[in-house]
């Protein structure tokens, strides 16, 4: 089997790699080979069994898409975005790699299917951004897609797209959309969403951390390790079973800011809620509110997708996965004295 992961050099893009190669297989069958890209060539996972070629490519340039889809990987991951709070930002690049780079890359597939058979297994990463207010709360399978945001426009389109072309036999599609992804390791991105991240993040390691938004704003979260299980999931998934409704809400954590500042204090105590800078911005805030609040993923838990269900465990894995020196904090931080509690409750 040939893997081929779009989007590679990002936070998951580089998690999915890991745990791909260091498996060595998916679905039940042997892994043969990745092909890892991104605009600048991702960094190959270290102790994996599978070889790994990292390519650098941006699937909305001409060209790159065909000569991908050219490998024929069997399963394609498509990670690439730019996201949120950039794509607001910046119109035409949101669209361009957003949109227009999904549609010459499922362009680029089909045209390799009529040449010789080609169908591949194809794993779109979407997002609960393709919701936008007014919505019930918690908003069912069914319910309108209605964005108030660019990229959640692109992202509703190109699911759009993953279905027609699923229907019509040139991809096997299955879309996700993936919950706010809590705790990120390692520096902020430019995502409109990252703060919910960074109050946890940047206190658990001694360090201030700002907050844009009112302690009731409401959100739906998932971890990191998680969103690869969901991956790999929607990569083995039989399809049948979806119908033509190709994309599935992911389930999640709904949680609310005080929620979140409510969990880190009994992970590292209250000092660490101290690290907390309230400074509002409006343009954040004005993007949040559009934003949807909790689910019910009925279709995605009968098919046997599964995530955490409390702030308390998005922190355990963190401090377990993606804490800074492998999940050990140094003497001193909120989290290393938190960490003490908690061994000394267990004892």
């Amino acid at each position: 089997m040939h893997i081929l992961i779009i989007g590679a050099g990002g936070m998951i893009g580089r998690k999915l790699a890991a745990t791909l190669g260091r498996s060595g297989s998916l679905g039940g069958d042997t892994i043969t080979r990745m092909t890892l890209v991104d605009v600048t060539p991702p960094p190959v996972p270290a102790d994996v069994f599978v070889p790994a070629e990292a390519l650098a490519a941006d699937i909305s340039e001409s060209g790159a898409a065909e000569a991908l889809a050219a490998r024929r990987a069997d399963v394609i991951f498509h990670l690439a975005a730019i996201v949120s709070g950039e794509a607001e930002r910046n119109f035409d690049l949101g669209y361009k790699v957003n949109l227009d780079g999904t549609r010459l890359l499922l362009e680029a597939i089909r045209r390799e299917g009529s040449r010789q058979a080609y169908v591949p297994r194809f794993v779109f990463s979407s997002s609960i951004a393709v919701y936008g207010s007014p919505f019930p709360d918690p908003i069912p399978d069914d319910y309108v897609l209605a964005p108030l945001t660019s990229y959640g426009v692109q992202k509703a389109i190109s699911e759009l797209l993953l279905a027609d072309y699923s229907r019509r036999g040139f991809i096997d599609g299955v879309g996700i959309r993936l919950p706010t992804i809590v705790i990120r390791p390692g520096a902020p991105n430019a995502a409109a969403s990252g703060f919910f991240s960074g109050i946890l993040r940047e206190p658990l390691a001694g360090q201030r951390a700002v907050l844009p938004v009112e302690e009731t704003v409401k959100h739906w979260l998932a971890s990191p390790r998680s969103a690869i299980k969901f991956l790999i999931h929607a990569a083995t998934l039989d399809t049948a079973a979806l119908g033509v409704r190709r994309t599935l809400t992911m389930p999640g954590v709904a949680a609310t800011v005080a929620d979140q500042i409510a969990a880190l204090r009994r992970a590292a105590g209250p000092e660490a809620a101290e690290l907390i800078d309230r400074r509002r911005d409006e343009v954040i805030e004005g993007i949040v509110a559009g934003w949807p609040k909790s689910f019910t993923p009925e279709r995605a838990t009968q098919l046997g997708f599964v995530a955490e269900t409390t702030v308390d465990e998005l922190i355990e894995v963190y401090l377990a996965e993606d804490a800074p020196g492998g999940g050990e904090y140094r003497q001193g931080t909120p989290a290393y004295a938190g960490l003490q509690r908690q061994k000394a409750l267990r004892s």
